[in-house]
């Protein structure tokens, strides 16, 4: 390596990374991040690497690395090496002429970024939608995350929020003590400003940058599947996508399949992936597509290889500015023309690896079972008969590799589905999420809480898994 490019302080959110890769051709990237699924010897941190279209490492490049990582001899590092991060501008280094010179250049964290934004959005619309006669009070978290330095100026320079609507903007090792995942268990602070009604939209980041949650005044949350088909619906309100066009959607498997319903309106295709960015990046290198998302508030475009949360949150003001109606409205709207997925993750965390194991091996074993797929179960009032149940498997459409046991499937004839499906929060433990849909389309059943509509689906998915009697717990750790 004869180039580093290093944010300033050390600080560079996800997406700033992916388009710095791209805007200089670099042949890669590192990222060291808190992120909420973490490695390191105490599980504080992990590193992602990103390849030279700015995307996460696809499956064959980390297996070599691996392979390569096995017969490693020897590799030479410059203890003296002494870099400035605070200072802009390049500096170069004589490394035993192993390069001459060995260049480490400090730029921007937010500038680069900035400037693929200004080609995406229009920004006067959203300056105006923010300082305007009608403007709307924004409040955004950076939850003392990376993302503070891009709130700060993007959002309040640039677009001319207040300075006193971003809030936790100053990046701190342990996030203030508050895990930095943007969701109802967590940014609590921003949910409580929220429901004062005096703020028309709220936004929460996460570590670095890439998820996003959006709530609308008085504390109305848009789950993100809900957000991604919203989003999906109103593309023509960026100017990027007007120039572009749309050409497909992407969609891990567990996100629910509002996106599914947008899509067939739009007459365009939809791609079910594995879980993992890395698997929508091919079907973005080969055109295919335009939009993809997963249900754990990442979203994106092809303007990257990575999620991007504050370029979903500017869709979010695009829109609000385009249509001139409150989020709540927006999403109402989007209800009554699509139907409303009711839609629940339950996270099981922090179980002991071979427990969560042998769950899944059981589980796979009993819906794969021809038997399985005539079941019915009643629950209450309600039926639910199998319609179909499998691992699900992933055959990518660009190169054909073959991605195998991504999770467990069972929909029903109603069209709900109950997903299964094991993550590695670390080295020494595992999580086991559970993800509850039930599809309504009839206007006057959209006023229901989510987890009343879906008890009946959540009571099966406990019966046959038995997570509870198995681990020892009464409950989730966290619901989203």
């Amino acid at each position: 390596i004869g180039r580093l490019v290093i944010g300033q302080n050390g600080i560079l959110s996800t997406p700033a990374v992916s388009c710095i890769i791209r805007k200089i051709k670099a042949a890669g990237g590192i990222i060291l991040t808190a992120s909420h699924s973490p490695g390191g010897p105490g599980g504080e941190f992990g590193v992602k690497f990103e390849v030279a279209n700015g995307g996460p490492a696809p499956d064959a490049v980390s297996d070599k690395i691996y392979q390569i990582s096995k017969t490693l001899e020897e590799y030479a590092i410059c203890p003296d090496l002494r870099v400035d991060l605070s200072r802009l501008g390049r500096q170069e280094f004589d490394l035993e002429n192993k390069f001459k010179p060995f260049r480490v250049e400090i730029v921007d964290s937010v500038d680069i970024y900035l400037n693929l934004l200004r080609n995406i959005f229009d920004f006067n619309a959203i300056r105006n939608l923010l300082t305007g006669p009608n403007q709307i009070k924004i409040r955004i978290d950076a939850m003392n995350g990376v993302m503070g330095p891009y709130v700060r100026r993007i959002l309040c320079d640039e677009l001319g929020a207040p300075a006193n609507s971003a809030i936790n903007c100053i990046p701190l090792e342990d996030f203030g003590g508050q895990p930095p995942d943007p969701n109802l268990t967590y940014a609590t602070a921003l949910l409580e400003a929220m429901r004062g009604g005096e703020y028309g939209f709220g936004a929460a980041f996460d570590a670095d940058g890439d998820r996003y949650m959006i709530l609308g005044q008085n504390g109305f949350f848009v789950n993100a599947s809900d957000s991604l088909a919203i989003i999906a619906a109103n593309l023509s309100c960026i100017p990027y996508f007007r120039q572009m066009g749309v050409r497909g959607f992407g969609r891990s498997m567990p996100t629910s399949t509002a996106l599914d319903k947008v899509a067939k309106v739009m007459k365009v295709p939809v791609y079910e992936t594995p879980t993992g960015w890395r698997y929508f990046s091919n079907l973005m290198d080969s055109g295919r597509c335009s939009l993809c998302g997963e249900e754990s508030f990442g979203t994106g475009s092809d303007h990257l290889r990575e999620k991007d949360g504050l370029w979903a949150v500017l869709v979010w003001l695009s829109i609000l500015a385009a249509r001139k109606q409150s989020v709540e409205e927006i999403v109402r709207d989007h209800w009554a023309k699509f139907g409303r997925h009711y839609y629940c993750r339950f996270d099981y965390e922090a179980l002991e690896p071979r427990t969560a194991y042998f769950i899944m091996r059981d589980l796979e074993a009993l819906i794969t079972d021809k038997s399985f797929s005539h079941q019915q179960f009643a629950v209450g009032s309600n039926i639910y008969s199998v319609e179909r149940a499998d691992s699900f498997e992933y055959i990518d459409p660009v190169d054909g590799t073959v991605t195998k046991r991504q999770g467990l499937r069972i929909v029903f004839s109603d069209a709900s589905r109950l997903i299964f499906r094991m993550s590695a929060s670390s080295h020494v433990r595992a999580t086991l999420r559970i993800y509850a849909e039930s599809y309504e389309k009839d206007p006057s059943q959209h006023n229901k809480e989510p987890q009343a509509v879906l008890s009946p689906l959540i009571a099966i998915a406990l019966k046959i898994s038995q997570i509870h009697e198995r681990t020892g717990r009464k409950g989730p750790t966290v619901i989203t």
